[in-house]
Formats: C-alpha cells, sequence, structure tokens
C-alpha cells in the first residue's frame, strides 16, 4: 500500500498550489479520502475530506471556501486545491484514507507561505 503526495512548495502569500496524493495498493474507489496537515509542537488537523464517489466534500472552517478537495478514481489520484494561502497555512500536508481496520498514510508535502 502506497500514498505518494507531491505539489508541496514554498508559495508567496495569497498564492495557490495544488497538492496530489497517488494511491496504490488498495481499492481506492471504496475509500473516503482525506487531507491533513501538522505544523511542529501541533496535532495532525484535519483539513479536507471527500466521499468514495466525490459526491460529498468537508472543510475544515480555517480552509472553507479557499480549499478544494476532488479526485479521480480513474487515476487512483486525489487532489487539493490550495488559494488565497496564508503563512499560518504553513504546513506538512498529509494524505489518508481508512476504513474499519485499515489506515493508510503518506509520507506527506511541506506547503511553506512566505513572502
Amino acid at each position: 500500500v502506497q500514498l505518494v503526495e507531491s505539489g508541496g512548495d514554498l508559495v508567496q502569500p495569497g498564492g495557490s498550489l495544488r497538492l496530489s496524493c497517488a494511491a496504490s495498493g488498495f481499492t481506492f474507489n471504496n475509500y473516503d479520502m482525506n487531507w491533513y496537515r501538522q505544523v511542529p509542537g501541533k496535532e495532525r488537523e484535519l483539513v479536507a475530506t471527500i466521499t468514495t464517489t466525490g459526491g460529498y466534500a468537508w472543510y475544515a472552517e480555517s480552509v472553507k471556501g479557499r480549499y478544494t478537495i476532488s479526485r479521480d478514481n480513474a487515476k487512483n489520484t486525489v487532489y487539493l486545491q490550495m488559494n488565497s494561502l496564508k503563512p499560518e497555512d504553513t504546513a506538512v500536508y498529509y494524505c489518508y484514507a481508512g476504513l474499519g481496520s485499515a489506515r493508510y498514510w503518506g509520507q506527506g508535502t511541506q506547503v511553506t507561505v512566505s513572502s
């Protein structure tokens, strides 16, 4: 099983990034997919969730209206479009899939928002 994130970078405030998470080794279509983020010294925070078909998405209040989660089940990939980025969005972003006792995390990708 693998979840491989990519797309993290250094970006100026107000900028945009698109994160990708490519999944393999499990039945991607059966899993709701999630993006979390974590800064040093703080707990990992759930940022966005998307259901198996992409028909419903949930967002943390701190990112609502700025982030969009989407998925392509044909490519086994989930995305996080991040717009109007703020310095407080700086974190390592993780992809997560969980179903029953199965728990899968990616290795994370660093997003830094700074001028």
